[in-house]
Formats: structure tokens, C-alpha cells, sequence
């Protein structure tokens, strides 16, 4: 508008000057008098409050908007370029409130199918840590699902790497489980025990391939279920496919997010964590640092620590004898290798946290110790962990057990204002999606393969020149809603089909600015499939 004002400003007076080049206000003297109308002074007149009413109108426009820039500046991200884009609040995302979980059966959502016209019972072995088993019991359900099985409660993994005999009743509320998904599928704690007993061999086990598509199951698995009544699926972690109907992907959703509910005891501790740390500052920063000696090994990657950390860690890598000979530069520039806690320290600084925010560190033993973790002190002094914040008494029924540990953890991590992964790893991705999917709670996941070379070059600029380039670094990696693109990752990281938009999504907020509108098909409205939908992507659903 004040771009229209000015050229009608410069149409006028070259109007009112047709010949004139430069108009320019001076004294002038001549020997002719003329007599002057008093309509051409009065529109002289009007003319001159006009135009000082046009100046000091636009003058006043661009000092209101130089002075939001200001007050703002901090919140602004810029591109390498230099322009800048909309304005970020590092601690909450503005659009978060034109958007809500949704897990609602459709209307055409058949009852489960009781135990006594099932298929037969479906036994699962999970595999991996607290969070791959999480994940593997989604699907477990969704598989029953697709075989009209009854399931029978998982049963954990007591042989990976963490060595904890932790059932699923030690970790889960099983009651709970079975009771939240009673109208998805029927869920028994075992076999009962007359069916073992008219069984003529032991349960067939079998592995399916990973990441199989509901006619695998189908088609593979069901006549033997059929056949033999009781089938253990082993390993079972990523083992169906990502994009499913959105019926099945909505019942992940009711899994994930409301029927594994952990057991009371960890509820309760968690929680009185999280009050803890409220208590010190009304928010605060969790960061899941996994920087462990197996994720170390796993991502194949160099730290610094010299001969003693490739010795180390290369004997833990051992343990996977698929793994191959990777570089570790490549790795590194590939955005492939963990954050050290002091980079995570200098990014989250960059983006313009202070050195007085508190943190909680959620995170096994660290390799290294307290030498890797003091930069990481040094940038935010005020840092907790579980052992530092909860009474050796309170933590002690927990300690030998990892995966409920990692329950605690996992609490705290969810109920912070902001959560900072470090890695792809289970839990990063599935607190990530949950935290999408009650609210789009901000959730940074550091763009590690950019980071990585400004690292290296940081020495090379200044402390706001390195700030600048980390922000630009950062969009889209700051968990903003728009960040969920149909076929982006994994549906536990991004659950698009269980993300539904507000009524009155064209409305303004009361800051001025209107929420992005996300892509097609990636955001349900108030709506999902239903089985027949799941028939022509499958082919079929198991008859009863």
C-alpha cells in the first residue's frame, strides 16, 4: 500500500511540473501579478493535507513494522541467502493449535472377532530395546487384525544387548492393554490350557521378511494358522510394511498412543520427575542424547578418542557380523553419525536457547564419561538426569532393568517443552511421532549431514555468522506440522493419517499469520477408510 501511495505522490507532482526533469521547492520573483480563484487555493489546500496525511501515514506504517522486526529479530530465521522467512518460536510451534490426534474407527469399522471364531492365536517374540519392542507390538495388533487372530499378549525379547527379563506386564499395563483394544481385536494373556493340550505338535514358528504388506500375511501366514491354531511369529520389530489403509494405520495410532500405557510404579515416578523439573523452571529441554558405546559402534563413525575408542568400539561392532566396513568421514558427511553432547550443546545455542534453560539428559551410560559430557555443561550448567533427580530409594526397584529405565525416560522426554533427538533411532522416532500426534509439541532433530560440515568450519567465522547459518540449517527439521509430507518416513515418526485438521482452519490467529497448508492425502479431515478399503489394497481381509 505504501509502495501505491509513493507513485501516486510522484504521479501527482510531475502533473502538477510537465516539464520539469526535478522538482524542486525555491524562491521565485516575477513582474506579473495574476488573481487567484478561491476554489484553486482551497484545492491547493486540500491537496496539502492530503499529502502530508499520505507521508506521515507511510512514514508511521514503517516504523510500526522496523519496530516488530526488532522486538522479533531473535525469533527470525534466515536462508545462507540471506532473506528471511516467517518467524519460529524456539519453544512452541504457532500452528500447533489448528491441529489434533485423531484415532476414531470409521463407520464401517468391523467388531472384533471373538475368540471362539478367531483363526486361532497368534504368538509374538519382539525383538530389540524398549522402543523397537513398542513398535513391534503396534504391528502385532495390526496383524491380528488382518488374520482375524486372537493375539496373545507379546512376549519381550530377554536376549538382546540390554539383558533385561522384564515381562510385559513389568512394563505395560496389560489389563489396560487388553481392555482399550477389546473392540479391535481379542487379546488373551496365553493359550488356554485345552487347546495345548488337543494340539498333536508344538506352535509353528516362522520369521516373516521385514516391512511385509498385508497380503504376505495373507497369503503365507494364515493357512498355517489356520491349520495348525496356534503360530508364533519370532523377531518380530519393522516386519509390516509402512503405508497400510487408513483403518490399520489408525489402529497404530490407538496402540501406540493410548492402549501401551506403562505400568503404575513407572507412571508415578516419571511424573514425579517431571514435577521435579518444573519445579526449577516452568520448561525445559529434554534431549535424548544416545551416545552409548553400541550406538557408537552401530553408526560406524570416529568421535576423536583416538586408538583406545577404534579398539573399543570396533570390538562391540563385532556383534553384528552384517555390518559393513564403512568410512568414517563419509559417514559423517552423509549426516549419518550422532551429534557429540558438545555439538548438541552449540547447536541448541545457536537457535537461540540460553545458557540459564534447563535440561534433562535422557540417556544410557555415555561413553566417555564425565570428560564427554562437561563442553555439554560448560554451554547449559543447569543439567539433570533421572539419577540425579529421583531418591536412590524411589530408583532402586528400576535399576537392574534398562527397558524400565528407559520407561522413565521416555515420560520425562514426552511431558518436556521441547525434545532434542540425536539420532534415527527407536525412540527418536516414536517420541517424535507422538509428540506430532497430542499437539505438534516442538521436536528438533538436529539436520546432522549440514551440521556436520559447519562444524567443522566453525572456527573459521563468527558466533553470529555460525548462529545464522545453524537456523538456516534447521528449517524443517524443527517438528513444525508442515514438516509431514506424504511417503516421509516412518508412519511411527510421522503419523499423517492421525493428525486431523480444526474446523475453521482459514481462519487468521490472532498473531496474523495462517496455518501452512499441509499436502493432500497427509492430513486426515474429521475422516478415514474403512475395511472395504483395506479389501482392495490387500486384495482380501481373513473371512470369518
Amino acid at each position: 500500500m505504501g509502495v501505491w501511495k509513493a507513485r501516486l505522490l510522484s504521479t501527482n507532482l510531475l502533473l502538477l511540473h510537465p516539464n520539469a526533469k526535478h522538482v524542486c521547492w525555491r524562491s521565485t520573483t516575477t513582474t506579473t501579478t495574476k488573481s487567484v480563484s478561491w476554489s484553486v487555493i482551497c484545492c491547493v489546500m486540500l491537496f496539502g493535507l492530503g499529502l502530508i496525511s499520505l507521508l506521515t501515514g507511510h512514514v508511521a506504517s514503517h516504523l510500526e513494522w522496523y519496530s516488530h522486526r526488532l522486538r522479533h529479530r531473535a525469533l527470525y530465521y534466515s536462508t545462507p541467502d540471506g532473506s528471511d522467512h516467517a518467524p519460529i518460536d524456539i519453544w512452541e510451534s504457532q500452528y500447533s493449535k489448528y491441529y489434533y490426534g485423531c484415532k476414531e474407527r470409521g463407520r464401517h469399522f468391523r467388531p472384533a472377532v471373538r475368540e471362539r471364531k478367531s483363526k486361532g492365536y497368534l504368538l509374538i517374540a519382539t525383538s530389540g530395546g524398549l522402543n523397537q519392542q513398542r513398535n513391534g507390538i503396534t504391528d502385532a495388533v495390526v496383524v491380528a487384525r488382518i488374520l482375524n487372530a486372537t493375539l496373545v499378549v507379546p512376549e519381550l525379547d530377554h536376549q538382546s544387548f540390554w539383558k533385561d527379563d522384564s515381562d510385559f506386564a513389568n512394563i505395560f499395563d496389560m489389563n489396560w492393554f487388553i481392555t482399550y483394544l477389546a473392540k479391535d481385536i481379542t487379546i488373551v494373556k496365553r493359550v488356554p490350557d485345552k487347546v495345548m493340550r488337543s494340539m498333536e505338535k508344538p506352535p509353528y514358528t516362522m520369521r516373516v521378511p521385514r516391512k511385509s504388506e498385508p497380503e504376505y500375511y495373507l497369503d503365507q501366514v494364515l493357512p498355517i494358522l489356520s491349520r495348525r491354531r496356534v503360530l508364533q511369529l519370532t523377531k518380530f520389530d519393522y516386519r509390516l510394511a509402512n503405508n497400510l489403509d487408513d483403518e490399520l494405520q489408525k489402529l497404530r495410532c490407538r496402540v501406540n498412543y493410548h492402549a501401551l500405557r506403562f505400568t503404575k510404579p513407572i507412571r508415578e515416578l516419571g511424573q514425579r520427575l517431571v514435577m521435579r523439573m518444573r519445579k526449577m523452571a516452568s520448561r525445559y529441554i529434554a534431549v535424548h542424547l544416545r551416545f552409548e558405546s553400541d550406538m557408537l559402534a552401530f553408526s560406524g563413525c570416529y568421535f576423536g578418542g583416538g586408538e583406545k575408542e577404534r579398539r573399543e568400539l570396533g570390538e562391540i561392532r563385532k556383534r553384528w557380523t552384517t555390518l559393513p566396513d564403512l568410512s568414517h568421514d563419509g559417514e559423517r558427511k552423509r549426516g549419518k553419525c550422532p551429534l557429540t553432547p558438545h555439538e548438541v550443546g552449540l547447536m541448541l545455542r545457536a537457535l537461540g536457547f540460553t545458557n540459564d534453560t534447563y535440561l534433562y539428559v535422557a540417556s544410557g551410560e555415555i561413553y566417555g564419561g564425565d570428560e564427554t559430557m562437561q563442553p555439554l555443561r560448560d554451554v547449559f550448567p543447569n543439567i539433570y538426569t533421572k539419577e540425579m533427580l529421583a531418591q536412590k530409594e524411589e530408583l532402586k526397584p528400576f535399576l537392574p532393568f534398562s527397558s524400565r529405565l528407559a520407561a522413565i525416560d521416555y515420560i520425562v522426554c514426552d511431558e518436556s517443552n521441547v525434545f532434542v533427538t540425536n539420532n534415527n533411532g527407536n525412540m527418536a522416532k516414536i517420541l517424535a511421532g507422538r509428540r506430532r500426534y497430542m499437539g505438534h509439541k516442538r521436536t528438533i532433530r538436529p539436520n546432522a549431514k549440514k551440521l556436520s560440515a559447519l562444524f567443522m568450519s566453525r572456527h573459521e567465522m563468527d558466533w553470529d555468522t555460525f548462529a545464522s547459518k545453524v537456523k538456516a540449517c534447521q528449517r524443517g527439521f524443527m517438528g513444525e506440522p508442515d514438516e509431514m509430507r506424504p511417503g516421509r518416513g516412518e508412519f511411527h515418526e510421522y503419523p499423517s493419517t492421525c493428525v486431523c485438521e480444526k474446523p475453521f482452519m482459514d481462519d487468521l490467529s490472532q498473531d496474523g499469520f495462517r496455518p501452512p497448508k499441509l499436502a493432500a492425502n497427509n492430513v486426515t479431515v474429521n475422516g478415514g477408510g474403512n475395511e472395504e478399503s483395506v479389501r482392495k489394497r490387500s486384495g482380501r481381509m481373513a473371512s470369518t
